[in-house]
């Protein structure tokens, strides 16, 4: 059971190692880009390149979906970024039991947004666990884990495709175990657990008041959506790409401070962020030099 592209390397890696997919379960196609023409999961997509049995049911709690997956008899149900809360009716139905891939080191960071805010939040690792699934939210024993250092400029677009194919390794070294039964789950510490909310489109913008360090991390973890953004005046910039910058300034956090004409400095509240790349209007990513040459921005205005 899966959706994004996070999970289909793990599809593969199943595949790759010879196990037997019964089925693939996947979210139905849904409206997507300007056209709003219907469009298939990334998952959906990558079984049917493979020769895989796919459904695609509107909800996961259809009484009928119950019986249907029993008559599978499955060993392991594996559960990537599905998209929809399993009933217990359904967790019960594997021989050994359901796995879940996480992006994070539980019980830190449950929740549907765990690589965005592992960047937002200026973490210095991170990692992916296999679950064994209960009814709660990332709430299962864990079965492995795997870390990885997060590099300092690194978006939540890397650490994704990063973490995505770490996924896929930790996954089928747990199958090895528990078929093995060389496996023993441990039950996950509640009182440290966090959460990492899903992202709406509003919680792009940039807040100046927030120190140079703070808002590096932010445009890094929020790359590429929602994507971090600001207005000057009525016109909205979306900043790609930034980096703290030494130094105090004494103006207002917002503004544009003095600096060489082919650079952006921006005051926060504690620092200095410089912007190192932009889309402005036109809807076209450009490095700052050249976004400056057809944008007026002067020391003194204020971005909001």
């Amino acid at each position: 059971m899966g959706t994004p592209d996070f999970a289909v390397p793990v599809l593969h890696a199943l595949h790759h190692e010879g196990h037997h997919l019964a089925l693939v379960v996947t979210q139905p196609d849904r409206p997507k880009g300007r056209g709003k023409k219907p469009a298939s999961p990334a998952v959906k997509v990558a079984a049917l390149r493979l020769g895989l049995p796919v459904i695609q049911p509107e909800s996961i709690k259809d009484p009928g979906l119950v019986d249907a997956f029993a008559e599978l008899k499955p060993d392991v149900m594996v559960v990537v970024a599905y998209g929809q809360i399993l009933p217990k009716a359904i967790l019960d139905i594997p021989g050994l039991c359901a796995v879940n891939i996480h992006a994070s080191l539980l019980p830190k960071y449950r929740g549907p947004a765990p690589i965005q805010w592992a960047v937002i939040n200026g973490e210095k690792e991170t990692g992916v666990c296999t679950m064994k699934m209960a009814p709660g939210l990332d709430t299962g024993d864990i079965l492995m884990c795997k870390i990885t250092q997060i590099d300092g400029n690194e978006t939540s677009s890397l650490l994704h495709d990063r973490l995505s194919e770490m996924g896929a390794e930790v996954l089928i070294q747990t199958l090895e175990k528990l078929a093995s039964g060389n496996i023993k789950p441990m039950p996950q510490d509640s009182t440290k657990a966090t959460y990492a909310p899903m992202l709406k489109k509003e919680d792009g913008r940039v807040l100046w008041s927030k120190s140079a360090r703070e808002l590096h991390n932010f445009i890094r973890g929020i790359s590429p959506w929602p994507g971090a953004f600001t207005f000057h005046g009525a016109n909205r910039l979306k900043i790609v790409a930034a980096e703290p910058f030494a130094g105090s300034p004494s103006e207002p956090f917002g503004t544009i401070i003095q600096s060489f004409p082919d650079e952006l400095k921006i005051s926060t509240g504690d620092g200095i962020l410089s912007i190192i790349e932009i889309q402005g209007p036109s809807g076209k990513r450009l490095a700052i030099r050249d976004f400056l040459r057809g944008y007026r921005l002067s020391p003194g205005d204020r971005l909001e």
